[in-house]
């Protein structure tokens, strides 16, 4: 077989990733299963060969490296591709080959010929990647000069770094370049040359210039382009921004020739030899370019999860079908239907009653959930005990509802202040954000919007991931109550949250007449006396506060609307007070994690509920990792933060032993620079260590549970946790949240005494946050935490034995029911 390229095709690499060997063409060769229609060799042959390239067999492939067989079918998911095989024999003849999707299990398309490759890096024989790659490649190399030094520095950090990387398996820097000297084809660019050229190529090109959204300079350049008979080129590949674009240039279609294609590049450029002005859409409108992932680095969908817990189900869990009840899972079977084969889960009932259910009705099924460790009762099949206990939990619920959404209709009939259209100072506000807006925040916005456009009071809660957007949807909430010259008031749970918004909100309104300050223990006695004065004056437009925004001396002029940022950490006294602040005033709540009363008043409709699910684009989930204390592993995780020029977070609840921590990490680590943040600090010192850590004078910031909340540095993305044990499962959330707000990969290392030593609800909590790691996660979150909590504490006794006998999901499920028919 011929090791095959494609044509023209462009492989774009870096120096950490190229000091790696890669297999010989030989070893590939030799470890690639080469399948035909129409070829004889038989299943059993295939499947031998699979198991002794280490494949995993499982019941649904779902992740590279799985196979699955049913009958005369089986499915392969090779390395080497998207989107797994399902090969179909007749006898010991392949009949067919069909690529097909795992989240509908529906085929895609028809092949003739294909290559199963297993995982490379488990095989021998490896080579240097440009002994691999054919001798008449052309490199393009960029600054080789100034990566010298480097690839020996990651050649040692490598091996410092993991001790299972053995040294026949990196490039040391010498063999790396000799390596490259052997192609005839080299190009160079960059600042400095390696090689003494042979011959200049000199591209006269030049950067295109920053517009900071200047729209009348950017018309000024199109112009003065056009005037030199260059040709304009405007490249955007969103429909919106192109319509901003031929509305800004309409007006002056005549004097300046452009054209927009519907594609996009990393930056603009000059070509004055081809005589091409080329523009971009993010750096006309100042914003962050937007690249997109593939399709295979996406977090695996709710179906493909779906299948995934399949697999993890053993024999006798207990399991829920929506329409007959608990029951025991007792593996899958084939059944014949309409002469073709297909998969069924088996589902065993009191008196061993077996009910069969189809792959495809996966979504009536829920694996059993609830804080009790007793058993539930199993369900007779043809019994109306099922039926009756779910007609009991909807009554129940539809009582509370009733009470609910009475008490909440009291405060909707009261008028609220009707804020006006959007003007133009807000869509050049949003226009001002760097980033593109996601699906959810863009509807999100738009809810908000309307809510406060209407005469009722609005009483909204946004609930989306940490990291996902909802300071921005509060920023513009907050911008349009001050068009409106209405004052905001900001309540943030922390010091060091209040001072991050402070910032934050500073920043996005810096060029909009808007006085914004911040009141906490941070502010000293004559600053706080200004600022309330100021306030009482209506000298300040939104005013950010921890509780002491809320004490009886802090008076607005004309409060229209109150932001309560991150609820679930306000305790009871401190909502009772916020009751005389939201009388008549319109209240927007967001949270990563709700507290269970507020996401079940939201869940069976009396609030008004926005839900953030869609990720910033580039966004990694964050790797979780569940370790015993341990300081090579603490020193390893560090190191490699600190080697990609990264921060770090280290999380100590204790303030007695805080300092210890310090010291522990200067022994094991004394080139790393360290700095203690809690609680008990002066106010001034606590605004200089963030200040600091925020200007990365520092590499670790260890802290309390203080940086929980609203806590945003794009450069610190890795956090371990120390006695995460004690922590609940919407702080662990949290703090985990604190990372992996950019997009680099994120760390979090939850530190722990032994097992044994930990009582089972703490193991679960904690089983919990490592399950749900991937992107969105925070609704779960609060949804499994009301699980482990017990509803009993939320709803009372009656529900939570509805929850004990159903299992949590399906309650959630029935719920929802019960709300759409009340």
């Amino acid at each position: 077989m011929k090791i095959l390229f494609y044509k023209k095709s462009i492989i774009i690499s870096y120096p950490a990733s190229l000091i790696e060997k890669v297999i010989s063409v030989k070893e590939l060769k030799n470890n690639i299963l080469q399948l035909k229609t129409n070829e004889n060799l038989g299943l059993e042959f295939v499947e031998e060969i699979l198991i002794e390239y280490k494949f995993e067999k499982v019941d649904f492939v779902y992740k590279a490296g799985q196979y699955s067989r049913r009958g005369d079918l089986i499915d392969i998911f090779s390395f080497s591709n998207d989107y797994p095989y399902r090969i179909n024999f007749i006898g010991d003849k392949i009949e067919n080959i069909k690529i097909f999707d795992t989240k509908t299990q529906l085929s895609k398309s028809q092949l003739n010929e294909i290559a199963i490759i297993p995982n490379v890096k488990n095989l021998e024989n490896q080579i240097s990647f440009f002994e691999f790659i054919p001798k008449e490649t052309i490199l393009w190399t960029k600054d080789l000069k100034s990566n010298y030094k480097k690839i020996d520095e990651i050649y040692k950090n490598t091996l410092e770094k993991s001790k299972n990387i053995l040294q026949k398996n990196l490039l040391e820097k010498n063999i790396f370049f000799e390596d490259i000297k052997k192609f005839k084809k080299i190009i160079e660019f960059g600042e400095k040359n390696f090689f003494s050229e042979s011959q200049f190529f000199n591209f006269n090109i030049s950067k295109q210039k920053k517009f900071n959204k200047n729209f009348e300079i950017f018309k000024e350049e199109m112009f003065k382009k056009t005037e030199e008979n260059y040709t304009n080129i405007i490249l955007s590949n969103n429909e919106k921004q192109i319509e901003r674009i031929n509305k800004i240039l309409e007006k002056d279609k005549d004097l300046i020739k452009f054209k927009i294609i519907k594609i996009i590049l990393h930056g603009g450029f000059i070509d004055n030899d081809l005589k091409i002005s080329l523009f971009t859409d993010h750096q006309i409108f100042d914003r962050y370019h937007k690249f997109e992932l593939k399709n295979n680095q996406q977090i695996e969908n709710k179906q493909n999860l779906s299948l995934k817990e399949i697999n993890n189900l053993n024999s006798g869990d207990y399991v829920v079908h929506i329409d007959y009840g608990v029951a025991r899972f007792s593996g899958l079977e084939t059944q014949i239907l309409n002469g073709k084969k297909q998969e069924s889960i088996r589902l065993i009932y009191k008196n061993n009653d077996i009910l069969l259910v189809s792959i495809h009705s996966l979504h009536k099924i829920s694996k059993y959930k609830s804080k009790d460790s007793i058993p539930p009762k199993i369900h007779k099949l043809g019994s109306k005990t099922w039926k009756n206990l779910k007609t009991k939990t909807k009554k129940k619920i539809k009582d509370i509802a009733k009470k609910l959404i009475n008490l909440y209709a009291k405060r909707q009939e009261e008028k609220g202040y009707s804020f006006s259209k959007d003007t133009y100072l807000s869509k050049f506000l949003e226009a001002s954000f760097i980033y593109e807006d996601t699906p959810d925040q863009l509807k999100t916005t738009i809810a908000v919007k309307n809510d406060m456009e209407k005469p009722k009071i609005m009483d909204r809660l946004v609930c989306g991931d940490v990291g996902f957007g909802k300071t921005e949807i509060a920023i513009r909430a907050a911008f349009k109550a001050v068009v409106d010259n209405k004052q905001v008031a900001l309540l943030v749970p922390t010091t060091i949250l209040a001072f991050q918004h402070f910032r934050t909100f500073t920043k996005r309104l810096e060029k909009f007449p808007c006085n914004i300050d911040y009141i906490s223990r941070m502010r000293n006695a004559k600053e706080t006396k200004k600022i309330l004065q100021n306030l009482k004056n209506g000298d300040i437009d939104i005013l950010i506060g921890t509780h002491r925004l809320v004490s009886k001396d802090v008076k607005f002029k004309d409060l229209g609307l109150l932001i309560i940022d991150e609820e679930q950490k306000f305790g009871v006294s401190i909502k009772e007070k916020l009751k005389s602040f939201k009388l008549n005033v319109d209240t927007l709540t967001l949270t990563a994690t709700p507290i269970p009363r507020t996401l079940q008043f939201s869940l069976i409709g009396a609030r008004d509920l926005s839900i953030i699910n869609t990720a910033p684009p580039n966004r990694y989930p964050i790797i979780t990792e569940l370790h015993n204390f341990d300081e090579e592993i603490i020193k390893e995780a560090i190191n490699y933060e600190v080697q990609r020029n990264g921060q770090i977070f280290f999380i100590n609840n204790r303030i007695d032993n805080i300092f210890e921590i310090q010291k522990l990490l200067f022994r094991i680590l004394p080139n790393v620079k360290t700095v203690v943040a809690h609680g008990r600090l002066d106010g001034k010192i606590m605004e200089k260590v963030m200040l600091d850590f925020i200007n990365e004078d520092y590499d670790i910031l260890i802290a309390t549970s203080i940086i929980e909340n609203g806590l945003d540095i794009p450069n610190a993305n890795t956090i371990i946790i120390n006695n995460a044990q004690n922590f609940g499962l919407s702080d662990l959330h949290q703090l985990r949240g604190r990372v992996g707000r950019s997009n680099k990969k994120a760390f979090c290392y939850l530190i722990t005494p032994p097992k044994e030593t930990i009582n089972k609800e703490a193991l679960r909590r904690l089983k919990a946050i490592e399950e749900f790691s991937e992107l969105g996660s925070g609704f779960n979150i609060s949804l499994q935490d009301m699980d482990i909590r017990g509803a009993g504490n939320i709803l009372g006794g009656e529900q939570s034995g509805f929850i004990s006998d159903m299992g949590f999901q399906t309650y959630q499920r029935i719920l929802k029911e019960a709300v759409l028919e009340f």
